[in-house]
């Protein structure tokens, strides 16, 4: 028995020596810590103890057991998930109280490891229906399940460079342990869902194919539910017949819609136009009661069809930047609406707040079109968020193009900054070189910058539209992207240097030169010319760039050949992106001659060409997302003989100097 008791002695004694400074998950020989989650935890907040699990397992050898509610007795050693009343005793220094939205808080002593945050949710409205009709598991805020991830890349070092089994980097160690600390947190942006818009809004999927992605980034578990949309799109197929008078007023007299029935603007003076809006806002309320934010957005054809009764041109400040508007078979100068659009957003937050008093709910309003620059007079009121459509994202200098004066995006951006309580910053991208199209349009230094300064003006969400989920060809842009709108105070050049480091081993330098020299080719590229159409590209990626990039590719794959197969087939991922690329831009290049003169041989070129991207696409998932690129998409009209493009002439064509 003595030889007994000195055995079981010697085994516990080098877990004995760990614990006397630091807190062990996962040791050689010992079973390892548990999982404990609080009782009856919603189901983000289980799925999210479940994929540490999972990581632990992975990163450390051994899968922890996972334990629902608080056992007896206490365990000596444990992970607790989400915050339970045996932590005040395991951590009486802790301050449990979650005041901040959002609030994390990831904290060890020697025996136990919290992850906790402020979690709010109805038990009675667990799921709502997304887009698609199908359900959707949903929290008002998910501050424990986004604490897990936090967990899993500051302290366990997961990395998911990109979609996908290839895109996770572990940190694989026999033994996981550390030093006591704290760790508490609150994300400034609140509205993240809109970044990656086709994969991070929990209740949408479109074209995206990254959604656990952008979960794992912190980026789909967010607390505000804002759309960078317009809200009025259906209203004249609904009351056009009923309530002709909620229309805009035209200058002929009519309230016709004008110009179409998915744009038609409203007399936004009319009560009826807020009483109407009300009733919306109980339907949506009715369908899922945890919605917060209702969109007062007015429709698209921003130059077009508003309204020129006297009570809302009342509403505009006749000191404000004169605008060119039209209607049917007439124009005129007249000054900007945004001090309309506030006035009405403020009337709607009135109201909303009158009818459900003591609810936390915001109106969202866009600044977009003629309401872009900031207002005169008006000032949104506290429950009113703004939704500025700045489009400096990716662009140098960009002059908004309805402006009378000149203004830059960024300088309206700016004004509406000095005057708002609260802003949704809501870009669109364009393609200035290939951003659509799935071509290394990368921006990476600007978009640091630019994420910087809109978190510090105060900006509590961020909507791109679009982020197209091409990773191959603009992985490290997204990777900084996605890691800045939850921390933006982290220093994007460390971000990227983790990125390469740990994407890319001994290849790291060459990829990173690789994807730098398009980057600053880009930049040069659109300072010059701005905007570009499919038939420019060829301008910018060039045969002497492009063996330029196949050098630096060739001296990743060098670099990769004695290393693991994992950074070889990443470095092939890029690869990918490079051949997508070179195909396009030989497209461009014949698709262009092709119009001009039909030849079946130049058309047959082609179509072997998107052959052969398509099997490229399929042979690497995630490098190119083929359903925005294929064939007779918007964005490739004009690279298939069977898909032109009717915006361009041959005129154009002809005239385009490619030398």
């Amino acid at each position: 028995m003595k030889h007994i008791l000195a055995l079981t002695a010697l085994l516990l004694a080098p877990l004995a020596m760990l614990h006397a400074a630091d807190l062990v998950l996962v040791a050689p020989g010992f079973a390892p810590a548990p999982i404990v989650v609080f009782k009856d935890a919603p189901p983000r907040t289980r799925d999210a103890a479940v994929t540490l699990a999972d990581y632990i397992e992975k990163t450390g050898g051994a899968r922890p057991q996972i334990v629902d509610g608080e056992p007896q007795p206490v365990p000596e050693r444990a992970i607790w998930v989400g915050y339970q009343p045996a932590l005040k005793t395991l951590f009486p220094k802790l301050d449990f109280d979650f005041k901040q939205p959002e609030e994390i808080l990831v904290a060890a002593n020697e025996n136990h490891l919290v992850i906790a945050g402020r979690d709010r949710w109805d038990p009675r409205h667990l799921t709502v229906p997304s887009r698609e009709g199908r359900p959707v598991p949903k929290q008002q805020e998910y501050g424990t399940a986004n604490a897990v991830y936090t967990f899993l890349h500051d302290k366990l070092g997961v990395r998911w460079l990109w979609p996908g089994e290839l895109g996770v980097d572990l940190n694989r160690r026999d033994t996981i342990r550390f030093a006591p600390f704290e760790r508490r947190y609150h994300p400034p942006i609140r509205a993240r869902g809109g970044v990656f818009h086709f994969s991070s809004q929990i209740n949408t999927r479109g074209y995206g194919r990254a959604h656990e992605w952008a979960r794992l980034q912190r980026l789909q578990l967010d607390s505000l539910e804002m759309e960078g949309g317009h809200a009025f799109s259906d209203w004249w197929e609904r009351y056009h017949k009923t309530h002709p008078d909620i229309f805009a007023l035209q200058p002929d007299g009519t309230r016709s819609g004008f110009p179409n029935p998915r744009t038609a603007k409203l007399c936004m003076s009319n009560p009826k136009v807020w009483e109407l809006w009300l009733k919306d806002v109980a339907e949506q309320l009715a369908k899922d009661p945890t919605r917060t934010v209702f969109n007062a957005s007015p429709n698209d054809g921003w130059m077009s069809g508003h309204c020129v009764c006297k009570n809302c041109s009342a509403w505009d400040h006749p000191d404000s930047e004169p605008r060119l508007f039209h209607w049917k078979k007439h124009q005129e100068e007249r000054p900007a609406l945004s001090d309309r659009d506030v006035t009405f957003a403020n009337k709607l937050g009135e109201l909303i707040k009158a009818k459900y008093p003591g609810k936390d709910y915001h109106v969202l309003m866009l600044s977009y079109g003629h309401s872009r620059p900031a207002p005169v007079k008006a000032r949104p009121a506290d429950n009113v968020i703004m939704s500025v459509v700045a489009n400096f994202f990716g662009r140098t200098g960009l002059v908004d193009r309805g402006s009378t004066r000149g203004d830059t995006y960024r300088q309206q951006f700016q004004a509406w900054a000095k005057i708002v309580p609260a802003m949704l910053w809501r870009p669109n991208t364009g393609s200035p070189a290939g951003w659509q199209q799935g071509l290394p349009d990368l921006h990476v230094t600007q978009t640091i910058k630019d994420l910087k300064d809109v978190a510090a003006a105060n900006c509590i969400g961020i909507f791109i539209d679009s982020v197209w989920e091409h990773w191959a060809t603009q992985g490290p842009q997204y990777y900084v992207m996605a890691q800045l709108v939850w921390d933006p105070a982290q220093d994007g050049t460390a971000i990227l240097n983790d990125y390469y480091r740990r994407g890319f081993g001994p290849a790291a330098d060459a990829v990173r030169a690789y994807f730098e020299m398009w980057e600053q080719a880009r930049m040069a590229y659109v300072a010059e010319r701005g905007e570009a159409g499919v038939f420019d590209f060829p301008r910018l990626y060039t045969a002497e760039r492009f063996r330029a990039a196949e050098a630096h590719l060739q001296r990743a794959t060098a670099a990769v050949a004695a290393a693991s197969e994992r950074y070889r087939q990443r470095v092939e991922f890029v690869r990918a992106g490079l051949t997508f690329t070179q195909h396009v831009i030989e497209n461009a290049t014949l698709m262009r001659r092709y119009w001009l003169k039909k030849d079946e041989a130049i058309g047959a070129q082609v179509r072997k060409n998107w052959e052969a991207m398509e099997r490229l696409c399929a042979a690497h998932p995630y490098a190119i997302n083929w359903g925005p690129c294929r064939p007779g998409t918007p964005r490739m009209l004009g690279l298939h003989p069977d898909h032109p493009n009717p915006k361009v002439n041959r005129q154009r064509l002809k005239d385009l100097d490619l030398n």
